[in-house]
């Protein structure tokens, strides 16, 4: 029988390619067989989707192109069915693959069926695909000088509305929220992020509840129709079903819950990282954003290698220090935060803060490439005074 030890990485998002390759450099002297199971062989930049919605073209990053030369194995296939007893994973409903260790990396997706119609009269940001369509979409609608609406006021709906109205200037954009738009940001930052909006014409409706999505508008609590000849949904966030299923232990959101050094409560071989695991910090829990994402897939490749070393392991410590928006090519504003992700004082915005969010969307691929050959870190913060340590 042989001592190699297998890793199992599902997903290769931000989080599952970082730590498959990160891991792979960290266990490289070690008896180790690393595999990424993932559906597409295509990566996707989810921090770029609102551009491919407005109609851009990107380039196309292929996994196996980036995994070259670091000896992990890539399974393309869906991650179908998990036996956490028999250390199993069922790819395609078929194919089984053997683990020791597994790293649960699938990330999480805009819930489009929870108001009735958005499931099949919007479009999503849930894969190039779908953002394509919507792209396609986009232009019949632009050459009508029709309406658009974005339901969703967070800042995937705004970064996807002000695109859209940048790219498209012909056409009539409306963004629906239920709350205030970009509330989580300072005074001063959310003023400049509001006169965007005003700028690029764009009409927002907000206190406005999204009842129902028909083909030709969008209904609102207490009956207003809102004309839409494309709706594009942003708004409400659900997980894969696939842990819960194999009776790993999840939240009510069906988020795997993990203690402080982020391995499920209930299966200890199984680490949970990005928007799937359920991760709380003295100041409370993570919510899932690349910002985050990333040093979580750092730690857990650290913590594997370390673990696979009989080395001990120190608790996962994270906190927020920016909250980057783009509102459209040209602009964008940036907020610093605290830890616990509150507004500071400083912000950032106009020519600064768009390269400044271009450096943070194209930092992911510069990042993976340079961990083939060292250790490179995301980590940015670890919270500080808010988790009792000194400032990062």
């Amino acid at each position: 029988m042989s001592d190699t030890h297998r890793i199992v990485v599902v997903g290769a998002g931000y989080t599952g390619m970082f730590s498959a390759i990160r891991l792979a450099h960290r266990t490289r002297r070690l008896d180790v067989k690393i595999t990424l199971v993932n559906p597409s062989s295509r990566f996707v930049e989810r921090l770029r989707m609102h551009q491919i919605a407005a109609g851009q073209e990107l380039a196309e990053h292929r996994i196996p192109d980036l995994l070259a030369g670091t000896g992990i194995a890539f399974v393309r296939g869906a991650a179908t069915a998990i036996d956490p007893d028999a250390r199993q994973i069922t790819i395609d409903g078929a194919q089984s693959l053997a683990y020791d260790t597994l790293v649960y990396a699938l990330g999480s997706s805009t819930d489009a069926g929870t108001v009735p119609g958005a499931d099949v009269h919007a479009f999503t940001l849930n894969s190039p695909q779908i953002a394509g369509r919507f792209a396609e979409r986009l232009a019949e609608v632009a050459g009508a000088g029709g309406t658009v609406t974005v339901c969703g006021g967070g800042l995937t709906g705004i970064e996807a509305a002000t695109e859209i109205a940048e790219s498209q200037p012909g056409l009539n954009v409306t963004l629906i929220s239920l709350d205030e738009p970009a509330a989580m940001m300072g005074g001063k930052a959310r003023a400049y992020l509001m006169r965007a909006i005003e700028r690029l014409g764009i009409t927002l409706k907000t206190g406005a509840k999204v009842i129902k999505v028909l083909p030709d508008a969008v209904e609102l609590a207490g009956g207003e129709l809102v004309h839409s000849d494309a709706c594009l949904w942003t708004t409400g966030v659900k997980v894969s079903p696939l842990a819960a299923d194999a009776g790993i232990a999840v939240g009510e959101r069906g988020l795997v819950l993990v203690d402080a050094t982020l391995r499920s409560v209930s299966h200890p071989e199984i680490h949970a990282i990005g928007d799937a695991a359920a991760i709380r910090m003295p100041w409370g829990q993570i919510h899932g954003t690349c910002q985050s994402g990333m040093p979580t897939a750092q730690y857990t490749a650290d913590t594997i290698a370390r673990l696979l070393r009989a080395k001990p392991v120190k608790p996962f410590r994270f906190g927020y220090f920016h909250q980057p928006v783009s509102l459209g090519r040209r602009d964008a504003v940036i907020q610093f935060t605290h830890a616990d992700d509150t507004p500071a004082r400083w912000y950032l915005t106009g020519r600064a803060a768009v390269a400044y969010k271009e450096m943070v969307s194209g930092s992911p691929l510069i990042t993976y490439r340079l961990s083939k050959r060292m250790n490179v870190t995301t980590i940015v913060s670890k919270g500080g005074r808010a988790v009792g340590e000194p400032a990062a």
